[in-house]
């Protein structure tokens, strides 16, 4: 008889994910500009505390507020930790990775209490099949440790499919809309086709989910209205700023439109890899799956006429589809002797795990060579403290494109002062006394340069062993003022 598991025992699977979230972690440690108000409002908690003046959303508030309650959860997690790296004089970056690194088993948390009602309901070889698709893919894994507001709800979103797959509709109910209130207005998206779902199956009445969703969204509002409305010093609900902002003003479409079928012939293939096709597969062979799974093709085609779409906006998505191509696969494997067409379905669920697998090493190499801003001012750091700065302190002026693309508080130094004063011509820089630049540009007037970083450009294939190969060119530029001495 084959040995079954205990559905909440944490398994070798579980822990297979909490590795892949902290490998991306120490690959690329650095943050991206979509990342940067709760990276900075993290770093301005723990070191700067009460002192709001010196906060970074005071000079950069970004375009819409967004809600500190995220920042607020890290910090406080993090802040042991964090307090001991300072006693034994550890430089600040070790703080990041920190933060990064208790974000990261936050949300690996949230997937391993979704796979436990998994594995309750569908099987344990069904759990395990998740944790290894979850695994063969980059996007969902590579983004867990990243201080969204996207990751802060997929957290709440995985528990609330927890409670879904448990039979526990107002718990998850409860998930979604207080996801929904604090980080994420767009979840009403979600909302809509969860909520039928649960009134379809009959597993909720509509008065007790109305009941449910209206408490929520009051203790929501209630907790994110006081929390933030003290530290941006202002009345506001940050969520609600954002929604009039991207719905009544239909100002997101600034940022670039996509087609309408954007999400479905770009976005998920590239995110699930192949658990795209098992997942639609997952539905047709097990009528559970395909009942888990409508809602959420429902919530991603809703989202399509939004004209604005960047692959993070569905994240919500992607448990779920992991789930039906788990059941997929465990089907496959069932009957893998019957007949031939299994057999054929059998190989080609092996081929796209493989092959999800070799794409997902070529986009984690990728990915760690991105962020040439943030190995530059590492490498400024390395190459200049050492050297002597008799009139100042190093006053270092970091351009856009390094600040967009790693350059964060975690990284600065003791005795620096840094600017990211926005608008500056090349000629404004020797009149503002900086003394070194991290630039885009490789030549600046009364600058000499000191080192190029690399960034990633492009992936070329090659005829070789390996025939993939990643080509990276000169970046970020690090400059020094001519008369900045030896």
């Amino acid at each position: 008889m084959a040995k079954t598991w205990p559905a909440n025992l944490f398994s070798t699977w579980d822990a297979l994910l909490v590795l892949a979230v902290l490998v991306h972690v120490v690959l690329a440690p650095f943050t991206k500009v979509e990342e940067s108000f709760n990276v900075q409002a993290t770093h301005d908690l723990l070191y700067h505390r009460g002192n709001l003046t010196e906060y970074d959303h005071q000079e950069f508030p970004g375009v819409v507020p967004r809600t500190f309650l995220g920042a607020i959860s890290l910090a406080a997690t993090s802040f042991p930790l964090v307090a001991w790296l300072q006693t034994i004089n550890l430089p600040k970056v070790g703080a990041l990775y920190v933060v990064r690194i208790v974000l990261g088993l936050a949300t690996a948390s949230s997937l391993i209490a979704l796979n436990r009602q998994i594995r309750s309901r569908f099987g344990p070889n069904v759990g395990r099949a998740f944790a290894l698709v979850c695994c063969s893919q980059f996007h969902l894994l590579f983004y867990a440790s990243r201080p969204l507001p996207n990751i802060f709800a997929l957290g709440l979103v995985s528990y609330a499919y927890a409670r879904w797959l448990e039979g526990r509709p107002v718990a998850m109910l409860r998930f979604v809309v207080f996801a929904m209130g604090v980080f994420r207005c767009d979840l009403v998206i979600l909302l809509g086709p969860l909520g039928l779902h649960l009134l379809l199956t009959r597993s909720i009445s509509f008065w007790a989910a109305f009941r449910c969703c209206f408490v929520a969204a009051v203790a929501s509002l209630a907790v994110t209205v006081a929390v933030d409305s003290f530290f941006w010093g202002r009345w506001l609900w940050p969520e609600g700023e954002v929604l009039w902002f991207n719905t009544v003003l239909n100002k997101s479409a600034d940022w670039g439109v996509s087609p309408w079928h954007w999400y479905f012939t770009s976005a998920l293939p590239r995110a699930l890899l192949g658990a795209y096709p098992l997942a639609l597969l997952g539905a047709f062979l097990d009528r559970r799956a395909g009942s888990l799974l409508w809602p959420i093709l429902l919530f991603v085609s809703l989202y399509s006429y939004l004209p604005h779409k960047e692959l993070r906006f569905i994240f919500p998505a992607f448990p779920i589809f992991n789930t039906s191509a788990a059941v997929a696969i465990e089907r496959i494997r069932i009957n893998w002797h019957k007949s031939w067409l299994w057999k054929l379905l059998g190989l080609s669920c092996a081929g796209l795990l493989l092959g999800s697998l070799a794409a997902t090493c070529v986009f984690t190499a990728a990915s760690a060579a991105n962020y040439p801003g943030g190995e530059a001012l590492r490498l400024l750091h390395k190459l200049e403290s050492s050297k002597p700065h008799l009139d100042a302190p190093p006053y270092v002026h970091v351009d856009v494109l390094p600040a967009m693309t790693g350059v964060s508080r975690f990284l600065e130094e003791p005795g620096w002062r840094y600017s990211k004063e926005e608008g500056l011509d090349p000629e404004d820089y020797a009149s503002r006394n900086f003394t070194h630049l991290l630039s885009g540009r490789s030549d600046v007037p009364h600058f000499k340069l000191l080192a190029a970083v690399e960034g990633f450009h492009r992936v070329r294939l090659r005829r070789a062993l390996w025939p993939v190969y990643l080509e990276k060119i000169p970046s970020t530029f690090i400059h020094v003022r001519s008369d900045a001495g030896p």
